[in-house]
């Protein structure tokens, strides 16, 4: 009995522990970012982008990585959606339990764990061998790969969690596997399904080694498809990389930005599927 009473005590101490680790470890950076980010924040820096020598302390902004960010991050996920979806839909719809169904979320999890810069350098060869540049689309495909098998296992798993008796109703009515997808796995799942692009999109929204060589750097605004485009992560390694104190602060208010977009996003998201949760069946 007092074996059992130490085991509880000493796992509980550990779970108490391991609690406040991961808080605290929350609160050290957010409170680092604000403390050096937030006196260095200014209305310059969402409305104008880099002159002449802002890497060097002078004047300018990051319109253009905030606009760069938001274009990566969201033509990649939309790109992600549509392979996602479809796959997610498959593989609880129209694929039987086999060994196949197995290793392909086998294979979505391990690409859910691969390093970044590994996504990188394939996109970077692809385009090689497509004979394209540094550019805001190639940008973008390099996420949508990054973000796929994120999203994919994300609704897959939504999916999953709704109940059969609800399918098998369907079916019972005459509705076709595609009109039960469509008409009540979707509308069941929204709430998961938007939690999955928005995890999605903020792994896309704050990487930096994939898009290093595939979407390139411009203090321009994005303007085509085709061009460089900036991006906020790249805008932070770049600034914490001078010498110069006030730029590093600068950097910390890029990352302020950059937590505030993924904030904003966040609430965004969770009023929508707040609304959308209205149509689940419990």
């Amino acid at each position: 009995m007092k074996k059992n009473k130490l085991e509880e005590s000493f796992f509980k101490i550990l779970m108490i522990t391991s609690l406040a680790t991961v808080i605290g470890s929350l609160f050290l950076i957010l409170g680092t970012v604000i403390l050096r980010g937030l006196p260095a924040l200014n209305v310059e820096m969402f409305t104008q982008i880099p002159k002449g020598g802002y890497y060097l302390g002078k004047e300018g902004g990051i319109l253009n990585a905030i606009l760069g960010s938001l274009f990566l991050a969201g033509g990649g996920t939309i790109l992600a959606l549509m392979v996602s979806l479809p796959i997610s839909i498959y593989l609880q719809i129209y694929a039987t339990r086999s060994h196949l169904v197995e290793l392909i979320r086998l294979s979505l999890d391990v690409l859910w764990g691969m390093p970044s810069i590994v996504y990188g350098a394939f996109a970077f060869t692809l385009l090689l061998f497509l004979g394209m540049r540094a550019s805001l689309l190639g940008g973008m495909i390099t996420l949508a790969f990054l973000e796929l098998p994120i999203m994919t296992r994300g609704m897959d798993e939504s999916i999953a969690m709704v109940p059969v008796t609800l399918k098998e109703s369907s079916y019972a009515l005459g509705a076709t596997r595609y009109e039960t997808a469509i008409k009540v796995l979707l509308r069941q799942t929204a709430p998961g399904l938007l939690t999955s692009m928005l995890l999605a999109f903020g792994r896309g929204i704050g990487d930096a080694a994939s898009v290093l060589f595939t979407a390139g750097y411009t203090d321009r605004l994005p303007d085509s498809l085709f061009g460089p485009a900036a991006s906020l992560p790249l805008a932070v390694f770049f600034q914490l990389g001078t010498p110069f104190p006030a730029v590093q602060d600068r950097a910390y208010a890029s990352a302020l930005v950059l937590t505030l977009i993924i904030l904003v996003l966040s609430l965004i998201s969770r009023s929508l599927a707040s609304r959308f949760t209205k149509h689940v069946v419990r």
